[in-house]
C-alpha cells in the first residue's frame, strides 16, 4: 500500500490559517454573545449584518490594509501602469481568470448549476484556443455568459450561514465561511501544484513555488487599476469599514433577488438614485490633482483641499459638495473635471457636515446653525485662496463659488453675507445646483423616506428590505444599465435615498460626539468598537438631531434654534430674499421634481431670480441628472463671463 501523498505546502498553509480564523471567530462569537434589546414595533429595523464580534481586531487589519494600499500599492501602481500598458494588464487579468476555470467548474457542479458549468467550459475552450491561452477574452466579445462560482458560495448554498465577519490582510472583507472557501479555492487552482522540483518537506525552498510569485503578481496587477478609487473611497468616508462590512453581507449572500416591481414607482427618487453614476470620465483625472492644507486659526488645525490648476491665467471655481460629502467623492471630482476641461482651475473642499471639515475647520462642535457653518466655510475658502495666490502669483482670475445640494444652500448664504464681510474672499459668481430653500422641509422629506418601509406589512418588512439590499448588491456587481432601469418600487427607492442620508447623519453624530460628548448616546463612543453604537445612532432622525443634539448645544452658546427669527435666518432662504434678489452674481440650477423643493419653494425661486439667472429642468430628482449633457452645458453657461477674452478661446 503506497503512503499517503503529502499535502501541498501552499494548501497546507492556507488550511491552517483558514481553520484558525474559523475557530477563533466561533469561539469569540460564543463568548461575546449578549441578549439583544427589544425593538419598537413601528420602527424601521434594518436587516442584520454578519456579526462582527472581533471588530477591534478587524479594524486593526483594516488599518493595515489602508496603509498598504495608500503608502505602498498606490504609489507603485502609478509607475506600474506607466510601464505595463492597459492591454497587457487586461491580458494578465484575463489569463488569471481563465486559468482558474477548474474551480468555477467544480463549484457550479457542486451548486447544481449545470448550465453555469457548461457556460464556463465553453468560455474556457474559446478563450484558450482563440484567445491565446486566455490573454484575450474572446468569449466576452462573443457575449458568452459568465457563471462565477467559488467554494464560499458553495458552502452558502449548502446552508452554511456566516457567523463572523473577518477582515483579511490584503484580500479585505470576508467571513469564516469564505475564509475556508478561500483555502479550497487555492486547492482548486492548477498553478498551486506547479513546482520546479519535487516537494521536500524539510526543504524550505520548496515552499516558494511559482504559484507564490504568480499569485502575488496577479493580485498586484488586478489592484493596480482599482487602487486609486479604493484609496479615494475610504478617504471620502468617515468609516468606510462599517459601510463595507454591511454591504458585504448582501454581496456574499449567494441569493438571487426578486427583481419584480410589485408597486408603483416614484420617478423623482428613481432619478435621484442615478446620481450614484456621476463619475469622472477620465480615470486618471483625480491623479492629476494636488492636495495642500491651510491653517484654520480659529481651530488651530490644518484643513486639506484638492485642486487642479490651469497652466495659464484662468478663473477659479471653488466646489462645495452636498451634505456630509468629502472633497474626493465622485460628484465633486466629476464637477471639477467638467469645469477644468472648459479652461477653469478647480478647487474642491469638504462640506461643513463632513467629518474632515467638522474635525479641522468647524468652530462649533456640530453643524446645524447655517450662519456659523457658512462663516467657517467662507473663512476656509479665504485661506485656501490666499495660499493658492501665493503659490501661483498672477494665475488666478475671477473666483466662482459652486455648490450643490446643501453646499448650494451654504453658497447662497455666503452670497448674502459676503458684502458685509469684506475681509473675506469676494466671489465674482455664485452657482447653486439643486439647492433646497427650506432646510427643515428638506430634512422632513428625508426622514419620511427612511420610514417608507413602514408602508409594508410588518411580517413582510424584513424580507422586503433584504430583497432591496440584494438588488443593490446585484446592481453594484453588474455593468451600468446591464439590468435595465432601476428595479425599485416607490417604497424601495424612497427608502434607499433616505438610507443614504441617514448614514451621513450617523457620521455627523458620531463625529460631533467624539468632539463633545453630550451624554445623549448610551453606548460608549469608541473608535475600535462601533457596531452597537451605530445601531443606536441610526435610530435618530434629522429632526432628532436638531432637537436633541443641536438645540441644547447651541442653547449653551446663547443661540435659541427654536426662536422663529433664528430658525428662519438659519434655515430658510426666503428670509434673505432681498439680498439674493439684488445680486446679479447668482445663478441657480434646479429640477422641477426635486423632493427637497415644495411647489411654493419653486415659485419663490422663479419670483426671486431673473430668467437669465434661474434654470429649471422638468425632471432629474435631486442631482439625478447631474451627469446629463444638458445640465452640464447649463453649468458651463452659468459660468460665462468669468474668463478674460482670449484669442485661443471662442
Amino acid at each position: 500500500m503506497s503512503p499517503p501523498r503529502p499535502v501541498h505546502p501552499a494548501v497546507r498553509r492556507s488550511l491552517v490559517i483558514g481553520l484558525a480564523v474559523a475557530c477563533f471567530c466561533f469561539a469569540y462569537s460564543a463568548a461575546s454573545a449578549e441578549p439583544k434589546p427589544s425593538v419598537a414595533a413601528e420602527r424601521v429595523e434594518l436587516p442584520k449584518a454578519v456579526p462582527d464580534p472581533i471588530e477591534p481586531l478587524n479594524r486593526v487589519v483594516w488599518g493595515f490594509n489602508r496603509w498598504l494600499m495608500s503608502a505602498m500599492i498606490k504609489p507603485t501602481a502609478r509607475l506600474y501602469r506607466a510601464i505595463v500598458r492597459k492591454p497587457v494588464r487586461t491580458g494578465i487579468n484575463n489569463f488569471n481568470r481563465n486559468i482558474t476555470y477548474p474551480g468555477r467548474l467544480i463549484n457550479n457542479l457542486l451548486q447544481g448549476k449545470c448550465k453555469g458549468a457548461r457556460n464556463e467550459t465553453d468560455r474556457f475552450f474559446v478563450n484558450t484556443i482563440a484567445g491565446g491561452a486566455g490573454f484575450v477574452d474572446v468569449a466576452s466579445r462573443w457575449k458568452m455568459p459568465k457563471s462565477d462560482a467559488d467554494f464560499g458560495q458553495t458552502f452558502g448554498k449548502w446552508g452554511w450561514k456566516p457567523g463572523c465577519y473577518v477582515m483579511l490582510p490584503v484580500f479585505g472583507p470576508s467571513n469564516e465561511r469564505d475564509a475556508i472557501g478561500f483555502v479550497a479555492d487555492t486547492g482548486a487552482n492548477p498553478i498551486t501544484y506547479l513546482t520546479p522540483y519535487p516537494f521536500t518537506p524539510n526543504d524550505p525552498l520548496t515552499y516558494l513555488t511559482p504559484y507564490t510569485y504568480y499569485s502575488a503578481a496577479a493580485t498586484y496587477n488586478g489592484l493596480s487599476d482599482t487602487v486609486d478609487g479604493y484609496v479615494r473611497g475610504i478617504a471620502a468616508e468617515k468609516d468606510a469599514y462599517a459601510t463595507l462590512q454591511y454591504a458585504w453581507t448582501f454581496v456574499r449572500a449567494n441569493r438571487t433577488p426578486d427583481f419584480q416591481i410589485k408597486g408603483e414607482q416614484d420617478r423623482a427618487t428613481l432619478e435621484t438614485l442615478q446620481s450614484a453614476l456621476v463619475k469622472v470620465k477620465n480615470p486618471e483625472f483625480p491623479n492629476r490633482s494636488a492636495t495642500r492644507s491651510v491653517l484654520i486659526r480659529a481651530t488651530g488645525r490644518k484643513l486639506d483641499f484638492t485642486y487642479w490648476m490651469q497652466r495659464k491665467k484662468a478663473p477659479v471655481v471653488y466646489i462645495v459638495p452636498g451634505i456630509g460629502s468629502h472633497r474626493l467623492a465622485d460628484t465633486p471630482l466629476a464637477l471639477a473635471e467638467l469645469v477644468f476641461q472648459q479652461g477653469f482651475s478647480a478647487v474642491c473642499i469638504s462640506n461643513p457636515y463632513n467629518y474632515e471639515f467638522m474635525e479641522r475647520a468647524s468652530t462649533a462642535a456640530m453643524p446645524a446653525y447655517t450662519p456659523i457653518d457658512a462663516h467657517d466655510l467662507h473663512v476656509a475658502l479665504t485661506e485656501i485662496d490666499r495660499r493658492l495666490g501665493a503659490f501661483y502669483r498672477g494665475r488666478l482670475e475671477a473666483r466662482a463659488l459652486m455648490g450643490y445640494s446643501v453646499g448650494a444652500f451654504e453658497s447662497l448664504f455666503i452670497a448674502t453675507t459676503a458684502p458685509t464681510n469684506q475681509a473675506l474672499l469676494q466671489f465674482d459668481r455664485y452657482l447653486a445646483i439643486d439647492t433646497p430653500v427650506r432646510l427643515l422641509y428638506g430634512i422632513g422629506k428625508l426622514d419620511a423616506f427612511y420610514q417608507a418601509p413602514l408602508a409594508w406589512p410588518q411580517e413582510q418588512r424584513t424580507t422586503n428590505l433584504e430583497n432591496t439590499f440584494l438588488k443593490v448588491a446585484a446592481l453594484a456587481k453588474s455593468a451600468p444599465g446591464a439590468l435595465g432601469p432601476p428595479p425599485f418600487d416607490a417604497v424601495e427607492s424612497k427608502f434607499l435615498v433616505g438610507m443614504a442620508f441617514r448614514l451621513i447623519l450617523r457620521d455627523v453624530i458620531f463625529s460631533s460626539q467624539q468632539r463633545t460628548n453630550q451624554g445623549i448616546i448610551k453606548q460608549p463612543v469608541k473608535k475600535s468598537r462601533r457596531a452597537r453604537l451605530y445601531e443606536e445612532i441610526l435610530q435618530y432622525s434629522f429632526a432628532d438631531y436638531f432637537e436633541k443634539f443641536a438645540t441644547p448645544y447651541y442653547r449653551d452658546l446663547g443661540i435659541d434654534l427654536n426662536a422663529p427669527d433664528v430658525l428662519a435666518n438659519a434655515g430658510d432662504l426666503r428670509a434673505h430674499a432681498a439680498s439674493l434678489k439684488g445680486s446679479r452674481k447668482i445663478r441657480v440650477i434646479v429640477n422641477g421634481n426635486d423632493f427637497l423643493l415644495s411647489p411654493e419653494d419653486l415659485d419663490w425661486l422663479r419670483q426671486t431670480f431673473e430668467p437669465a439667472q434661474l434654470t429649471v429642468f422638468e425632471h432629474g430628482g435631486h442631482l439625478g441628472n447631474l451627469g446629463s449633457p444638458e445640465v452640464q452645458k447649463a453649468i458651463i453657461r452659468a459660468l460665462d463671463g468669468l474668463r478674460a477674452p482670449s484669442p485661443m478661446r471662442r
